[in-house]
């Protein structure tokens, strides 16, 4: 199969990386059928339209659409190619990984599957996601043989191909970063490498196997959760000996082989705050340091509310006719990272939403990435523009360092900064 035999292209589930990706191969006059579950995301993008926040994809959606070359429905339909991009969250109190979303859109794929076709699961995922799959699909097709049956002579090509974009920048990403393959066989690398350099500028990688593949995305997050945590630990340490971190933090970064990242509230998002957990799970004996990693990342918010908890108390202390339900908080932002709306797995949002349960004064929410029809209702928490916050509030909770925070100067009132914009 050449480059040229990629004709249709299937793309399951149309979220922060299915719908760039499916973006990206239309952009190549490729024809894209992307599918979703949700009816009304359907139904945006087939006006042309996006239902999430990254620069660019608009423009290119948009041109995809009006050319033909995309459209969205929420029934599978045939293609030469098959990407699965859908959540891969994990469950329960032992974070072990959940893989019903996966297994959903293989048994729907499987449905319309032809001899040639290339499935690739793109979902970040567990060691062993791919091989359970392909296993899946041959249940659901026992018509059909599948590379753990017969190798490279099986009707359907499986591999693995992870995103490793970063959000806010996944349309330059998509095309510049290296990209990880790791098929079931050679021949489904070839059939994989084949179609991802109908856009990919960078080098795509071959892997031995899909689980070689699948361990390099988890340890690509992992690394970047154990150092996060280094960092919000040194930030609670800084706090108990009454030390500015960032001042610290500034200060060691000079030496030419150290570099300490920012701390924050915690560790967000559908990878770093997951990921790792899908590590521990495939050897938790083993696993030691990223389950602490883990832990401490997952504690800080639990921090950032008792720090709150004991600035309230001062300020009540400082007044003695104020009562907690005259006191304003604004918390500023609830993304998971600066400059996105994306709220998955947001220590933001779960600070605010702690504070809504239990908080009796007025809480005001600023976050600028969110259209009004996007903001999640919150308790009993409003939401507010920047200006209006700074002046009414008393306490100020610093949460996402977005670009707009840093243009303003730091506001009157009790400060709780945990990115270090108004430090």
């Amino acid at each position: 199969m050449s480059d040229k035999d990629f004709s249709r292209i299937s793309v399951v589930g149309l979220g922060y990386i299915g719908l760039p990706t499916a973006a990206m191969f239309a952009s190549r006059k490729i024809e894209v059928v992307g599918v979703d579950v949700n009816s009304e995301t359907v139904a945006i993008i087939n006006e042309g339209r996006i239902h999430i926040v990254e620069p660019d994809l608009d423009m290119v959606v948009h041109a995809a659409v009006q050319e033909g070359y995309l459209r969205a429905t929420t029934t599978v339909e045939a293609a030469q190619a098959f990407l699965i991009a859908v959540p891969t969250p994990f469950r329960g109190e032992n974070h072990d990984p959940d893989l019903s979303y996966v297994e959903a859109a293989s048994r729907a794929i499987a449905k319309v599957l032809e001899p040639g076709n290339l499935v690739v699961l793109e979902s970040t995922s567990p060691i062993g996601a791919t091989e359970a799959m392909a296993q899946w699909l041959a249940e659901a097709r026992p018509d059909l043989t599948f590379p753990q049956q017969a190798g490279d002579k099986s009707d359907i090509r499986i591999a693995h191909c992870p995103e490793r974009v970063l959000p806010g920048k996944v349309m330059r990403e998509l095309i510049t970063n290296d990209r990880v393959i790791g098929g079931m066989t050679p021949t489904c690398s070839a059939q994989a490498l084949l179609l991802y350099k109908n856009f990919v500028a960078g080098e795509c990688v071959i892997a031995s196997g899909p689980r070689v593949a699948e361990l390099a995305k988890l340890t690509e997050n992992s690394f970047r959760d154990v150092n996060i945590a280094f960092a919000n630990e040194l930030s609670m340490v800084c706090d108990r000996l009454g030390i500015n971190v960032w001042e610290l933090i500034e200060l060691a970064n000079r030496h030419p082989r150290v570099q300490v990242l920012q701390p924050g509230p915690g560790v967000g998002g559908h990878c770093i705050a997951v990921d790792p957990w899908f590590i521990v799970s495939s050897a938790p004996d083993e696993a030691k340091l990223i389950r602490t990693a883990r832990i401490v990342n997952d504690y800080k918010p639990n921090w950032v509310l008792e720090k709150f908890d004991q600035m309230l108390a001062d300020l009540l202390q400082a007044q003695p006719d104020l009562t907690a339900r005259e006191v304003t908080v604004a918390c500023y932002g609830i993304a998971f990272k600066p400059n996105i709306d994306d709220l998955r797995e947001s220590p933001a949002l779960n600070i605010v939403s702690d504070l809504a349960n239990r908080f009796p004064g007025k809480l005001l929410v600023v976050e600028p990435n969110l259209e009004d029809r996007d903001r999640p209702v919150i308790g009993n928490a409003e939401f507010s523009n920047l200006a209006s916050a700074r002046e009414n509030a008393d306490i100020h909770l610093m949460l996402v360092d977005h670009n707009e925070f840093y243009a303003t100067e730091p506001p009157s009132g009790r400060i709780l900064d945990t990115r270090g914009v108004w430090a």
